[in-house]
């Protein structure tokens, strides 16, 4: 785990492996970035024409190293890209930062301190730093051989000293704790999405959430397989009847005594998908330890809260199985009944989160939370609309639709809001049963939302997060985003929560 602190250190005399700085794309070329005055200063203020004749530019996410003038105390320097120079009298939005600090993190590898000198203008500029070192000095090396990367031996940066931070100031301390929260709980969704299905399974998963709760004053409760007979959960038992690993319902419950409203996050909790009957083919279920995503996601964000004190009631609730053929899955023409009463014909049991979730959603209706949002790793419909970096939103209300993406935008997690066409409802319509799990194929990622309205309670506002495309990344790492799970949505559920406390939101 990386250390953080605030320095007010001046560069030249601070003992670190690298001192970090940040460079602009000028109109003429680059431009070093304030907090690196005194660096600047060191290379008697030609510190720009020296990274140009590098190679530098200043663009977004660009690297150069070169060796710390004489009399510091560090014997590199590194200038990270920023992007375009802001205009006058403006500064670099909070995700420029994040993305720097987060490839400044990543390049560091091995280091065991650096003293990162990126523009602090104010306190949001020192969290928005932060999370991106934080998080980009990830590493999942559980399984590697003395926990270091076997490529080159090394383990992650060890700590990180933010100049020009404030350590007295209230506000400062206040942006960097929540930083520390929120990015130590959403690489803790990191660590459980990359963990191989064989070790997390719903049992062990709701472990690890009972364990957690005992910690941060959680309250936990976990439905078994026989639990969930007894309740009639009939979505989540079709799912997890084929595997040997039996399903579970982790309910998470963090309440303060001065809340007013009450939030219900829902997640997808597939520990693997592998189509069950409806088998996906050779290519395609290699990464699918990822398809709990979305419950990862969810219960990083009730633990962060509970971290940060939030004056607002969340409850988490947890949909965990495992989809596996066997001669006790569920079969395609299958129908369940759910938790809600309601009947589902199975056409695709490829199309199982929807089922999991549905029952999930009923149970968290059932507690008249002032709003519902669910995450999911839910269609390949949705990566092929939006892409592998964004998330759709859709809502059973305009203005909270709105109002998640915004909180989305605002913490520098991309997604874009998405409708729920009422034309479509009408091919899941089913002879035998009260809907089927599968629809018109054209507009699947909707089509799925649709179905989890149904079992949405009547009157509650809802919103359905999609994060197919960005919870698992199968390319390079980016900014401050690892190869692998990413952690999508922690940090958009916490800020709904922060929005909420304070009667900001509904």
């Amino acid at each position: 785990m990386t250390a953080l602190t605030l320095s007010t250190a001046a560069a030249p005399g601070l003992r670190a492996d690298a001192i970090v700085i940040g460079v602009a794309k000028g109109a003429k070329g680059p431009v070093v970035a304030p907090g690196a005055e005194s660096v600047d200063k060191a290379y008697d203020g030609k510190l720009a024409g020296v990274l140009e004749t590098l190679g530098a530019s200043g663009a977004e996410g660009e690297v150069t190293k070169l060796p710390a003038p004489s009399g510091f105390k560090t014997p590199l320097v590194l200038a990270v890209g920023l992007g375009a120079e802001p205009e006058k009298d403006s500064s670099f939005d909070a995700e420029a930062l994040r993305r720097a600090a987060g490839v400044a993190a990543r390049t560091l590898h091995g280091a065991k301190k650096a003293a990162f000198a990126l523009p602090l203008t104010d306190a949001a500029d020192a969290g928005a730093v932060a999370e991106g070192a934080l998080l980009g000095a990830y590493s999942f090396d559980a399984y590697k051989e003395n926990g270091k990367d076997p490529k080159n031996g090394k383990a992650p940066l060890a700590e990180v000293a933010l100049l020009g931070g404030k350590p007295r100031d209230k506000a400062y301390k206040a942006a960097v704790e929540r930083a520390l929260a929120v990015t130590e709980e959403l690489n803790r969704a990191r660590d459980l999405i990359n963990t191989p299905p064989n070790d997390l399974y719903p049992e062990a998963f709701a472990a690890v959430a009972q364990a957690a709760g005992k910690e941060h004053g959680i309250k936990v409760q976990v439905l078994d397989d026989k639990a969930l007979v007894k309740g009639g959960y009939g979505g989540i038992l079709g799912v997890g009847g084929g595997s040997e690993a039996k399903p579970r319902l982790v309910k998470l419950s963090y309440t303060s005594s001065k809340a007013k409203k009450h939030l219900a996050f829902v997640g997808k909790g597939i520990t693997y998908d592998s189509g069950g009957i409806s088998l996906k083919p050779a290519g395609h279920n290699e990464t699918m330890k990822c398809d709990m995503s979305g419950a990862a996601a969810v219960f990083a964000a009730i633990v962060a809260v509970a971290r940060l004190g939030l004056e607002v009631n969340v409850t988490g609730w947890l949909a965990l199985a495992e989809n596996m053929p066997s001669g006790s899955a569920v079969r395609p023409g299958d129908v369940l009944r759910m938790y809600s009463g309601k009947t589902v014909e199975v056409l695709n049991t490829d199309a199982e989160g929807r089922l999991v979730l549905a029952d999930a959603l009923w149970a968290a209706s059932a507690e008249k939370p002032d709003a519902i949002v669910d995450v999911a790793t839910l269609t390949g419909a949705m990566m092929l609309a939006l892409g592998s970096r964004t998330f759709g939103i859709m809502a059973n209300d305009d203005a909270f639709r709105s109002a998640v993406h915004e909180a989305a935008e605002e913490v520098g997690e991309p997604a874009w809001p998405m409708p729920l066409p009422e034309h479509l409802r009408k091919g899941m319509d089913s002879p035998t049963a009260d809907i089927a799990n599968m629809g018109e194929r054209m507009g699947g990622g909707l089509v799925a939302g649709l179905f989890l309205r149904e079992f949405v309670g009547e009157g509650i506002t809802w919103a359905h997060l999609d994060i197919a495309g960005p919870a698992f990344n199968e390319g390079g790492p980016f900014g401050y985003t690892p190869k692998g799970g990413t952690g999508t949505a922690v940090r958009t559920l916490v800020r709904l929560a922060e929005l909420t406390a304070a009667g900001d939101l509904g």
